[in-house]
């Protein structure tokens, strides 16, 4: 019993001591390298460059063939000081190690340990190296680098924005430096990368960056003293002061991990010395406002989330309005874009599937910081590496194909308003039924946090959804929202009626009180006296200029000087600021055609005496619009002006009422032709428009058959693009074979050169392969004469049963050797023996001469001695005893000259 609890005690000491392992932080940078077409010299030139003792792991994902046995791994050992290997399948990393993939396999880290994945897309559709990248930045935080190097297509670029939120590195090989270029410009557009470099020279980049910073993750707030802490006050400061965003109530330990990352790729030492980079250049501010920007997003990004929204959140709102209407949405944070015109994908798919009575629409406003971020999420396109989020079904249903990646379709587009915002500096959004803030919390300190979801619940209309990350809680708000089920962060605005408390607004809601002067304080300065200029502009203004109407080129009204009433009037209906609905009766028409008189010649139109209809009378007007050219910010635009004409005095009849009469019924004939005239241009008009609208119709069905082919082609190109990188994978490896064949060819002639012996090489139809060129000395044979019989060539042998015995050799498999005579009194040994390959298969003969003439003649010598020897020792001996003993030596020389012969 005391044994069986030992085991099991010593088992939970085992299962802990594993957990630890796989808990404990690496101590060692990975780098994660990405390569595709041309990429096989880049990382030969990589490699040749990477110290032995660099103290790093680094791990390789190449597009490779999916079906043939990849050279890859030893390609990179002949140029690299470290040991290269294939991965397989739970291979633990350690430092000084170079790991591939393997062919027709996607590769994960965890715990740092490379997992094998069979592939979930087909061939061209697949995005290795953003998949290994995107786990090597969970699972190595500040210690992951990311390298680019030569390749088709943009796979990679897309887990950029995740090893850049992680505090990892970004290095990327010069685009002229590469054989294709589409991979690194690709990553280069994303403005995440820290260095751009050749290929040869990324090592000691990297090792330079690494030398230079500090282990990130192990400070925490309460360690930020001192020189750092006030050091981060004064980045604070010139950030405030020179994009005019204040970092104060962000959490100081992302602010200092993201800080120190700047100052190490800079390599410089200390604090003092980033802050005097920082002042020095500008541009190094910009920089580190974007990486303090940063944040991970994707289309559908947490699919349960999104799930949940489907089928819970979306169908309560709809319920909520059961004759229609317009949903409103809030997405703080958007980056660019993708999770906003997700909500808007989601939204479309529901009332697909519902299909509801009542007309349903979604407005969602998507906000952030990052100026950039909102211009790429306006332009709604995106790369071709959106395949790895999106289904086929989405994306053909919801986006376009072209040339560059995926565009969003227009009714997708049209559903979100993108604008550049500080949550916290800015007025909200108000009257939500949906508010998503994903991530954002938790970079910003818990007080700041309070206030921020006190906003939320004023925006938020009665019983609207808030959504949070993952990572997110409201914390000490649950008066304000409580939680649906399940374990998505998803909460809903209380309904009750009970005051919360005084609401605080961000501080430009009060600055803008101030300025208006609702607000003032005991010890606010002395107002300052009053412009009397500006004050005598205004007076006039208000009362002495005309009324006056800026529009766009389309006629809706952005901003309207005076007053309008008199020309224009709210439409019946929803709620409409163009222009045209709004004209009175009576200036529709002209005002109509005068706009667009303006617009077309980019000039001053004029309509004089316009009679307008007004409240239960008429008014004479003169009808200005102006193109505006100047200033430049308005240019484009059209100034509306309207300016009443005084009632002419009518005068005195001077003649008989029959003059006034013809007179009168003279205008009103005339005016009956100009009606008719207007009306028939009218009925041309919208002729011409219903003509226009069926060619206009012609047209998009024609451009939706140019869309389908293109989408077609694109595909085409996608998988002509995969095969050309997998060709060009394996013309790499065979012209490697192809050098170490040619190699051992030459090691091989050289041997055969050396030993100075006639050799032959014949096929099984005994022809010519090969031959030294002792042979040619033998039979006359020359570099032509390969693919010829043998039997067709002179030669100087005496061996008419060369081709019997080339034959027999052949038939049994077993050598033969002969001595044969040649001309000239020479002695030639010739083995033939059977041509093996290497699958053990015969493929003709090997046959060698050996010149034997020297051996001949001492033959001829010593048969010659031995016969004088035999006659003369014989005969002359004086007794048997002596003639036997004579007889015993010959008989020995006799044997000796046969072993010879042999």
């Amino acid at each position: 019993m005391a044994r069986a609890k030992k085991s099991a005690t010593d088992r939970h000491s085992s299962s802990q001591t594993e957990e630890s392992v796989k808990k404990r932080p690496r101590s060692f940078p990975v780098v994660g390298i990405g390569a595709s077409a041309g990429g096989l010299e880049a990382l030969e030139q990589f490699f040749a460059n990477v110290p032995a003792d660099s103290g790093l792991a680094y791990i390789v994902v190449q597009h490779l063939d999916p079906v043939h046995d990849s050279l890859l791994a030893s390609l990179i050992q002949e140029n690299s000081s470290l040991p290269v290997a294939q991965v397989t399948d739970d291979t633990r990393i350690e430092p000084n190690h170079v790991y591939v993939i393997p062919p027709n396999k996607d590769m994960s880290l965890l715990h740092g340990v490379l997992h094998l994945l069979e592939p979930a897309a087909p061939a061209g559709l697949r995005l290795p190296i953003d998949f290994l990248l995107t786990s090597l930045a969970d699972d190595c935080r500040e210690l992951s680098i990311a390298v680019i190097l030569s390749g088709m297509g943009s796979d990679g670029s897309q887990a950029l924005r995740k090893i850049k939120e992680s505090s990892g590195a970004i290095f990327v090989q010069e685009p002229t430096s590469a054989k294709f270029d589409s991979m690194p410009r690709s990553a280069i557009e994303t403005d995440l990368v820290d260095i751009v470099a050749p290929a040869e020279e990324l090592p000691g980049e990297i090792l330079s960056y690494l030398r230079s910073v500090r282990p990130l993750a192990t400070k925490t707030p309460s360690e930020i003293k001192g020189k750092d802490k006030s050091g981060l006050q004064k980045i604070i400061l010139l950030l405030r002061t020179q994009t005019g965003h204040d970092f104060t109530d962000y959490k100081k330990s992302t602010l200092y991990r993201r800080i120190e990352r700047r100052k190490g790729l800079h390599q410089l030492a200390t604090m003092a010395d980033y802050i005097r980079y920082l002042r020095e250049n500008p541009q190094e501010t910009k920089l580190l406002f974007k990486e303090l920007m940063i944040g991970v997003t994707s289309f559908f990004r947490d699919q349960a989330v999104w799930q949940d929204l489907r089928q819970n959140v979306l169908p309560q709102l709809l319920k909520k309005y059961p004759n229609g209407g317009e949903l409103r949405a809030w997405v703080t944070g958007c980056s660019t874009g993708e999770e906003a015109y997700s909500l808007a994908i989601l939204f479309r798919e529901l009332l697909d599937d519902v299909k509801p009575s009542a007309p349903y629409s979604l407005q969602i406003f998507a906000t952030d910081l990052d100026q950039d971020a909102i211009e790429k999420a306006r332009t709604g396109a995106y790369p071709t590496n959106i395949i790895s989020d999106l289904s086929d079904e989405r994306l053909r249903r919801f986006f376009i194909q072209d040339e560059r990646g995926y565009r969003v379709r227009q009714e997708i587009r049209e559903m979100v308003i993108f604008a550049s915002q500080n949550v916290i500096m800015d007025p909200p959004f108000t009257k939500l039924d949906l508010l998503t803030c994903r991530n954002l919390l938790i970079y910003i300190e818990p007080a700041l946090q309070a206030k921020l979801l006190a906003l939320f619940h004023y925006s938020l209309k009665s019983e609207g959804f808030l959504v949070l990350g993952n990572a997110e809680t409201i914390g000490k708000s649950r008066q304000l929202f409580t939680p649906l089920p399940g374990k998505n962060r998803i909460y809903q605005k209380h309904s009750t009626t009970e005051k919360i408390g005084l609401m605080e607004f961000p501080d430009s809601f009060a600055e803008a009180k101030q300025s208006s002067g609702t607000v003032t304080t005991s010890g606010a300065a002395a107002p300052a006296p009053p412009n009397l200029q500006t004050l005598t502009d205004s007076l006039l203004l208000r009362n002495y200029t005309p009324a006056a109407v800026l529009t766009t080129r389309e006629g809706d009204i952005v901003y309207i000087s005076g007053k309008t009433g008199k020309y224009l009037e709210p439409a019946t209906g929803k709620a409409n600021l163009n222009i045209f609905a709004m004209a009175r009766e009576g200036l529709g028409s002209l005002l109509h055609e005068t706009f667009f008189r303006a617009l077309r010649g980019e000039e001053k139109a004029v309509q004089k005496a316009v009679s307008i209809g007004t409240n239960g009378g008429t008014q004479t007007i003169d009808l200005e619009v102006l193109y505006v050219s100047e200033p430049q910010e308005l240019r484009g635009m059209l100034l509306i002006v309207f300016r009443d004409l005084l009632p002419v005095a009518k005068p005195k009849r001077v003649s008989a009422a029959g003059t006034d009469d013809v007179r009168l019924s003279a205008l009103s004939l005339e005016l009956q032709q100009s009606r008719e005239e207007l009306q028939t241009t009218r009925e041309e008009m919208q002729s011409s428009q219903e003509e226009l609208k069926s060619a206009n119709e012609e047209l998009q069905s024609t451009n939706e058959e140019l869309q389908s082919t293109n989408e077609e082609l694109t595909t085409s190109k996608e998988e002509m693009q995969s095969m050309n990188e997998e060709l060009q994978t394996v013309n790499h490896e065979l012209q490697a074979k192809v050098d170490e064949l040619s190699q051992v060819s030459d090691d091989m002639n050289n041997l055969l050169n050396s030993t100075e012996i006639a050799t032959l090489f014949l096929d099984d139809g005994l022809r010519v392969r090969r031959f030294t060129p002792e042979t040619t000395k033998i039979i006359n044979l020359i570099p032509g004469d390969a693919g010829r019989p043998i039997t067709d060539i002179v030669s100087k042998l005496d061996y008419p049963e060369l081709e019997t015995d080339i034959h027999q050799v052949l038939r049994s498999l077993s050598p033969s050797e002969k001595l044969i005579p040649a001309e000239d009194q020479h002695w030639y040994t010739v083995r033939i023996m059977p041509y093996r390959t290497q699958d053990n298969r015969i493929d003709g003969v090997v046959i060698t001469f050996i010149n034997a003439s020297s051996f001949k003649r001492n033959e001829a010598d010593l048969s010659e001695a031995l016969n004088l020897l035999n006659s003369d020792l014989v005969q002359t001996a004086d007794n048997d005893e002596k003639k036997k003993v004579y007889e015993v030596i010959i008989a020995k020389i006799n044997a000796v000259l046969e072993q010879l012969k042999k």
